[in-house]
């Protein structure tokens, strides 16, 4: 890392603690709301100015701007996938060389190294932070101020936790879930059961035509994940439901399997579908990524980069053409899930890296 700013992994493991030790799952308004105003006064003590709550129905976003023309969007989500109680279970610790507790990895490691790079720079002029609240929840009350800032700034910097072995991600799978309700008719299943239009068999059928829509052969994963029927033992089930998780790498990939989804029809006389949903996270092309990538490669040689299924706030930036590098965040893994960690070796040489990125991106749009 040439320059390298000067970052104290101390001051980043105390700001975490803070950050962590304020639970903040996704849609409980209330948590979310203290997490809100903890970020922000993490970042107004960290790099002054005024971090302002953005009110929506899914929780306060925060958003900062270090004045001047915006040039530079840092991206991020406080809301987190854990239920409250989890930090009574599983507290904050740092321990053999990694930082552990809820949401350390995805993604409040990587907000902290944020602040903290943007912390080392004298000008902060052109940078802005927008920190949401329901990214884990699928953003939909933030999408649109997403966008917005990301077209008024002309490059995005998203800091999701990195990717095996500290690669950034250059690339994401578009992503969404559906739903395929099926209505059918009770009856008695002892008694009269040709009276009846089992939801449960309509519903069988169903998986086995939607499992067929996938074609992984091209990175698209069509995945039946939930399914429910019935009332009882003797009852011909009258409704069925089949939740689907699908993942496509094309913007023609994602038409082909919305398009399929809404032209599903019942096998079974007299059943209904009721089919909803979407892909509502666009795939995230390599292309995107290609620029700031490179100004990456240039301060920190051999870093490297993946493309991954999951999705991020960076596949809206993306998709409408703005530059975006993700998995800028912390060095660690366990996403969502009891081992989640944060290696904490990492944290300040990826700090560095959001100092050296900024600058980068500021000069080549000067």
């Amino acid at each position: 890392m040439h320059e390298a700013a000067d970052v104290s992994v101390d001051a980043m493991i105390e700001d975490l603690r803070t950050l962590v030790e304020v639970e903040s799952p996704s849609r409980d308004l209330d948590a979310l709301t203290e997490s809100a105003r903890t970020v922000a006064e993490v970042i107004e003590r960290r790099l002054g100015g005024r971090a302002a709550l953005v009110a929506s129905e899914a929780g306060p976003h925060v958003h900062w701007s270090g004045g001047g023309d915006p040039r530079v969007l840092i991206l991020g989500h406080h809301d987190t996938v854990f239920p409250l109680g989890t930090l009574e279970r599983r507290p904050f610790k740092v321990e053999d060389g990694r930082a552990t507790g809820p949401g350390v990895f995805d993604m409040l490691g990587g907000l902290v190294q944020a602040v903290h790079g943007l912390a080392a720079l004298d000008d902060r002029s052109g940078v802005e932070i927008l920190v949401t609240a329901d990214e884990e929840v699928g953003s939909r009350s933030s999408r649109a101020l997403i966008e917005e800032r990301a077209r008024a700034c002309g490059a995005v910097l998203v800091f999701e936790g990195a990717a095996e072995g500290g690669a950034l991600k250059t690339g994401r799978k578009g992503c969404g879930t559906f739903e395929v309700v099926v209505a059918g008719r009770a009856s008695h299943a002892g008694l009269e059961p040709e009276a009846g239009v089992n939801a449960l068999v309509e519903a069988a059928h169903q998986v086995l035509d939607i499992a067929a829509l996938g074609r992984p052969d091209i990175g698209t994963t069509v995945t039946p994940t939930v399914a429910s029927a019935g009332t009882s033992d003797n009852v011909v089930p009258a409704a069925a439901t089949v939740v689907v998780d699908v993942r496509v790498e094309s913007a023609e990939e994602k038409d082909r399997v919305e398009t399929a989804f809404a032209a599903l029809t019942p096998h079974l006389e007299g059943a209904e579908l009721t089919v909803r949903g979407s892909v509502g996270r666009p795939p995230m092309p390599e292309s995107a990524a290609a620029e700031l990538f490179a100004m990456a490669e240039r301060l920190l040689p051999g870093v490297g980069s993946a493309a991954v299924g999951g999705g991020s706030d960076g596949n809206f930036t993306a998709a409408i053409g703005v530059p975006t590098l993700d998995g800028l965040g912390a060095v660690g893994g366990g996403a969502h899930a009891d081992h989640e960690y944060v290696l904490v070796d990492a944290m300040a040489e990826r700090a560095q890296l959001v100092t050296g990125l900024v600058r980068a991106i500021r000069d080549a749009r000067a």
